[in-house]
């Protein structure tokens, strides 16, 4: 069993090696408390492992981990590994209710949400409020205690739809969006969860930065998760014909998952107070390239790729320009991207044949 387990690991392991040795000031997460929300989620659960991988590994005095989620089973088994660790704490709860958390914080990272499109039209109550009332819970907690850093997961769909620009997004680039829109309801909660920040730290001095992945993808994104990246990699996993629902045209700028976790962690550790930061891959793919790349990753399955309209009536598209993110913000802060696309999607689908065949 140990054998399997390591096997189907392996991936992941490798991953947070990777992480722990960027050259940042992990020492900061040393002893110290870390509330972080929505924490068995693909993004914020690599920035878990990541502290009890440096506890393990590196840490004299370990940090301690309260990782708020509402679905204790999932939760579990996300973390089996970590079952009995005594560094990592679950709080059962919706964000969107008042939190208590009698120990003291040293840091919240706040990252609960559901990101997906495929919930835009099913659920955009539920979709809104943890970027909003949830941002409230956490601001106001964040005020009864002494916090280094409150990270702020937003989200590139907050520049909206550029009207005229060179294609590049920064920091300060925006575009509009129609709040009468269903599909408004994610990109509008993160914007006024990112205005939240501000006023928190404008009247009570609480000590925001804030983060805004583009294409995050990787090992533990569920395939289910709707967006076209994870169906391409269940359709590869499944020996299944990729369906393109458009032309395939679209071109996006994908960050392996590893990559985004080391800019995830050079803001909350060396971004300046009351500033955002793109984390974002610099190499753009169209979704049609990106379809026979992973077909070419593993041409034994011999996958076909074909067209089929798209007939899931709850999933809607974001009102947002297609652009190249631009992260020079992030990298004068030390941040490089190491993976590939290539390299990085290998990884991904290896990992979930890896958990597959542990499974068999």
């Amino acid at each position: 069993m140990e054998n399997i387990m390591n096997n189907s690991d392996q991936i992941i392991q490798e991953d947070l090696s990777f992480i722990a040795q960027a050259a940042l000031p992990w020492a900061e997460l040393a002893g110290k408390n870390v509330l972080i929300t929505g924490a068995s989620g693909a993004l914020p659960a690599y920035m878990v492992e990541t502290i009890l991988y440096l506890n393990e590994k590196v840490f004299e005095a370990k940090a301690t981990i309260f990782a708020l989620v509402r679905n204790e089973a999932k939760a579990k088994a996300r973390f089996k590994r970590y079952e009995n660790n005594p560094y990592l704490k679950f709080i059962i709860q919706d964000v969107c209710d008042k939190i208590v958390v009698d120990d003291d914080l040293d840091y919240i990272i706040h990252a609960a949400s559901q990101a997906s499109p495929k919930y835009y039209g099913q659920d955009p109550v539920g979709t809104l409020l943890p970027n909003v009332l949830g941002t409230y819970h956490l601001l106001e907690l964040a005020r009864q205690k002494r916090l280094k850093a409150f990270l702020f997961f937003s989200s590139s769909t907050v520049y909206g739809k550029m009207i005229a620009n060179d294609g590049s997004a920064a920091e300060a680039d925006f575009g509009v969006l129609n709040p009468l829109t269903i599909a408004a309801c994610y990109p509008e909660s993160k914007r006024m969860g990112e205005t939240m920040c501000a006023a928190w730290l404008s009247q009570y001095q609480i000590p925001i930065k804030i983060i805004r992945p583009f294409h995050t993808y990787g090992p533990g994104i569920s395939l289910d998760d709707g967006r076209v990246f994870a169906d391409f990699c269940k359709n590869i996993i499944n020996d299944e014909a990729i369906s393109l629902n458009s032309d395939g045209s679209a071109k996006r700028a994908f960050c392996y998952l590893a990559d985004a976790t080391i800019g995830f962690f050079t803001v909350l550790l060396k971004g300046e107070v009351g500033e955002a930061y793109n984390v974002a891959g610099a190499e753009e793919i169209s979704i049609l390239e990106l379809a026979r790349l992973l077909v070419g990753l593993f041409p034994e399955k011999n996958i076909d790729i074909s067209y089929q309209e798209n007939t899931n009536k709850g999933y809607l598209k974001t009102a947002v320009t297609s652009y190249v993110p631009n992260s020079n913000k992030l990298k004068a802060l030390g941040w490089q991207q190491k993976y590939p696309i290539k390299e990085g999607f290998r990884r991904m689908i290896t990992n979930y044949l890896n958990e597959l065949g542990s499974e068999a």
